[in-house]
């Protein structure tokens, strides 16, 4: 049986450790937008009937104008963003693909379940922009098959490689989950050429994106009002956070979801947080480097209790 790979979540085994009920608990382990767009009122039919296509147009064309899709890229909406990063070996070339690490471990992992080498020295290149979990910048690609995992990059557009999309051999993946904080609506993108996102719109066959999410994404993607003031929130918040860990870490990275900081032990850091029922992330390759996501505002005064 294949170990499960390491991610941010896993509140039940901390709980199983430290004890306290859930609502007690502040998850910051993962980079999800803490103050969620908030819902619509969605017709029954969203929940009863297979999502028809102009539900999906309409979705595709709120995407094409919030992300400012090139005419000449194809876009789809998949299931969330990893369904689409298991699916990306049917669409990358042959031989060795450089995955830049440390970062996001789920692209690997699906290139190597395929049977593929990772490494440099070949035609393609998976990078995420920004970085997974140290927030760095890649510049825009110029040759070379690239994948462009951007989940993180809503709360600053103007460093989007999706102008690059028009070019063959660019694909960039967006998630909904994140900067809009709707992880279990489970919807994602793909925008890029025709030639790479037509297999992976196959390969994902007829309904994949729910009659909710089709709906609810829309509403979401449209209203830029909801998006300026959530970027200004989340900047203003991770500030917050940063003058908080000051007196106890470095600033080692992140973006505006999520902060990573560089600490004597991260694993005590972790536990000591935990003690106060606040769940942070860690991770295998380093024992200095510990992530916080941003907490809702109403839990702030736990974070200053646990760091005072």
């Amino acid at each position: 049986m294949t170990a499960p790979r390491d991610h941010g979540g896993g509140l039940d085994a901390a709980r199983a450790r430290w004890g306290g009920a859930e609502a007690e608990w502040l998850d910051l382990s993962t980079g999800i937008n803490p103050r969620p767009y908030p819902l619509p009122d969605l017709p029954a039919q969203a929940w009863t009937r297979l999502p028809d296509r102009a539900a999906e147009a309409e979705l595709l064309d709120a995407a094409r104008g919030f992300w400012k899709v090139p005419d000449a890229a194809d876009l789809l909406a998949a299931p969330g963003a990893s369904a689409l990063i298991a699916r990306m070996p049917l669409i990358v070339p042959p031989g060795p693909v450089d995955v830049p690490g440390p970062t996001y471990n789920e692209h690997e992992a699906a290139l190597r379940a395929a049977g593929r080498e990772i490494g440099p020295g070949g035609s393609a290149r998976v990078i995420v922009h920004p970085n997974n979990p140290d927030g760095r910048l890649w510049s825009r690609p110029d040759d070379g098959f690239t994948i462009i995992d951007e989940s993180f990059c809503d709360t600053a557009p103007e460093v989007s490689h999706v102008a690059a999309t028009a070019r063959p051999g660019t694909l960039v993946l967006k998630s909904f989950g994140k900067f809009w904080g709707l992880a279990g609506l489970r919807l994602g993108f793909a925008i890029g050429h025709p030639d790479v996102v037509v297999p992976l719109r196959e390969a994902l066959g007829p309904w994949p994106v729910s009659g909710p999410a089709l709906r609810i994404g829309a509403a979401a993607l449209r209203d830029r009002d909801w998006a300026e003031a959530t970027r200004g929130r989340l900047a203003r918040d991770a500030r917050r956070l940063d003058g908080l860990m000051a007196p106890h870490a470095t600033l080692a990275g992140g973006t505006d979801l999520f902060r990573l900081y560089d600490v004597p032990d991260a694993a005590a850091f972790r536990d000591r947080l935990a003690r106060h029922r606040i769940w942070s992330r860690i991770f295998p390759y380093s024992r200095t480097w510990l992530r916080l996501g941003l907490p809702p505002s109403d839990r702030w005064p736990q974070i200053e209790a646990a760091l005072a």
